[in-house]
């Protein structure tokens, strides 16, 4: 059992995006609001007029938890590391990983920003960092 993302047709812009450093998210063209996790329906009119829309890739922290124990592959490794809930600058909460910054440090409501991390199985997944000074 791994934790990689099964990619398909529909999931692949996302995930080609972030091998570029790019964050992407769905914004429906009927009600005009984005939504995350992707979906290919609006989970706020039910729309099927969805695409896909480059984020600015700044958020702030709503939340953490760092994982100390965690047997799944790939986390195992990474023991411990920071699990949390950002809030997107475009209004959408990601569920994600905090990294190059010390737990003690962390705030609700700091900014961050979009980080990428590419894994063993060649998969790049969007995690977050402490943002630029001024940015």
């Amino acid at each position: 059992m791994t934790a990689t993302p099964d990619i398909d047709d529909f999931s692949r812009p996302y995930w080609d995006a972030a091998a570029e450093g790019r964050l992407l998210l769905r914004r429906c063209r009927a009600c005009a609001r984005p939504h995350h996790y992707p979906r290919e329906f609006c989970p706020h009119c039910w729309s099927e007029d969805v695409e896909w829309t480059e984020a600015t890739g700044r958020a702030t922290l709503h939340t953490w938890s760092v994982v100390h124990r965690n047997d799944l592959p790939p986390f195992g490794p990474r023991v411990p590391y920071v699990a949390a809930v950002v809030d997107l600058a475009e209004g959408p909460r990601m569920m994600t990983e905090v990294v190059g910054v010390p737990e003690p440090a962390l705030r609700i409501g700091m900014p961050l920003a979009a980080a990428f991390r590419k894994g063993e199985d060649g998969v790049t997944v969007p995690v977050f960092t402490a943002a630029p000074a001024g940015g």
